[in-house]
């Protein structure tokens, strides 16, 4: 099955960015690191996505650069990683916590060493809310003299402009998501689990091309679709419930996520109210987006939409998140974001709301253009009420 990828030369250019960012910072040397979670960063450079490990990658301003991954992963990491040059440290060991007494591990020194970086005095981390503490202690220990400063501008400045083949990656990730969201509604049932609904979305998205999932999947039922986020369930889906779906599926590295309530049967008045206004925010909102646009004007006016419509209550944030190979990456949409949107940025449409009873979302995703946003998805930008 055909699906887009990032080719080998797009990889290496961006090593060489990364490398003029770090010397424009004045850093010796850039390492960004990632877990199997939040595997982004080091994807990004080098394809390699970690399991049960974590993984980082080290990058010179001369644009040398090299893996880092546990003692386990050698022999995948030579077959994955972009970067063939690779080093084995016990600081990126699984959370299990092995000593691994007879195997050899490399260090810090050796690494950097080996892309041209010997006495390191400022070390710039990207990916610095999930670089563990023992990569901290050991940098500090094998390099006191070096300050450690947080370099996640570098990863921000990266990531958040979209090149032509991540868009590929990006629209196919939402094809693929739709197609799951059309197979639920084919065969979602009374009776079943939110669980078992998951299993409709994981077949459709991996028979469609996937890798995996973009997230886990949101098929949350009853009061339970009031969690803005959760996981499924065994809760048993009844007559009468909103489900709340978001499908994702992941595609060479680049996420999704497609939400949609729907009713398991007729709303009742309460329940379309909701829903209604819910859209009708959803789409006011993607009205508002394109070029040259402040994202905090856009958070303001989503907020002071709900103000003037007495919605309040059913408020717990919005409008936007960034999008791409996590499903929810910066730059957010707050009221205190001072940036301007640039062209080929890409955004998750995130609307979120909830009341006692019961929650929705629509969530679509696009990416900005100079006279609108380019929706990656909306087929089912409506009212989804499911008899039988």
């Amino acid at each position: 099955m055909s699906v887009p990828i990032i080719s080998d030369a797009e990889f290496i250019a961006r090593k060489l960015r990364a490398a003029e960012l770090t010397a424009e910072a004045g850093y010796d040397v850039l390492l960004v690191n990632s877990t199997e979670a939040d595997y982004a960063n080091v994807r990004y450079f080098c394809d390699y996505w970690s399991v049960f490990e974590i993984a980082g990658v080290a990058i010179a301003p001369s644009g040398e650069a090299c893996t880092l991954i546990g003692l386990e992963s050698e022999n995948y990491a030579k077959d994955r990683s972009k970067i063939s040059n690779i080093h084995m440290l016990v600081e990126y060991r699984e959370s299990a916590d092995p000593q691994y007494p007879d195997m050899e591990a490399s260090t810090f020194k050796k690494a950097f060493e080996s892309i041209g970086v010997t006495d390191p005095k400022r070390i710039g981390i990207g990916g610095y809310l999930v670089t563990t503490a023992p990569v901290l202690d050991s940098l500090r220990a094998e390099f006191p003299d070096a300050e450690i400063v947080r370099a996640d501008d570098i990863m921000v400045t990266m990531r958040s402009i979209k090149s032509e083949a991540e868009v590929a990656c990006q629209k196919k990730a939402f094809e693929i998501s739709e197609q799951a969201v059309q197979a639920v509604l084919n065969q979602i049932k009374p009776g079943m689990t939110e669980l078992q609904v998951c299993g409709i979305v994981q077949h459709a998205i991996y028979m469609n091309g996937a890798e995996y999932e973009g997230m886990p999947q949101y098929v949350l039922s009853g009061t339970n679709s009031r969690h803005a986020i959760s996981r499924p369930t065994h809760r048993v889906i009844e007559k009468g419930d909103i489900v709340q779906l978001n499908l994702s599926a992941l595609v060479s590295g680049y996420s999704s996520g497609v939400g949609v309530p729907i009713c398991m049967g007729k709303m009742t008045d309460k329940m379309r109210d909701l829903v209604e206004f819910g859209l009708e925010v959803h789409n006011a909102t993607i009205e508002k987006l394109k070029a040259g646009v402040i994202a905090g004007d856009i958070a303001k006016w989503h907020y002071e939409y709900f103000v003037k419509n007495g919605r309040e209550e059913n408020f717990l944030y919005g409008p936007c998140h960034g999008l791409g190979m996590i499903e929810v990456e910066p730059p957010w949409m707050e009221t205190n974001s001072e940036y301007a949107l640039e062209e080929n940025m890409t955004f998750q449409v995130d609307s979120f709301f909830y009341c006692d009873e019961f929650g929705l979302r629509w969530e679509n995703g696009g990416r900005v253009t100079a006279d609108g946003f380019d929706l990656y998805s909306g087929a089912f930008r409506k009212i989804i009420e499911l008899e039988g």
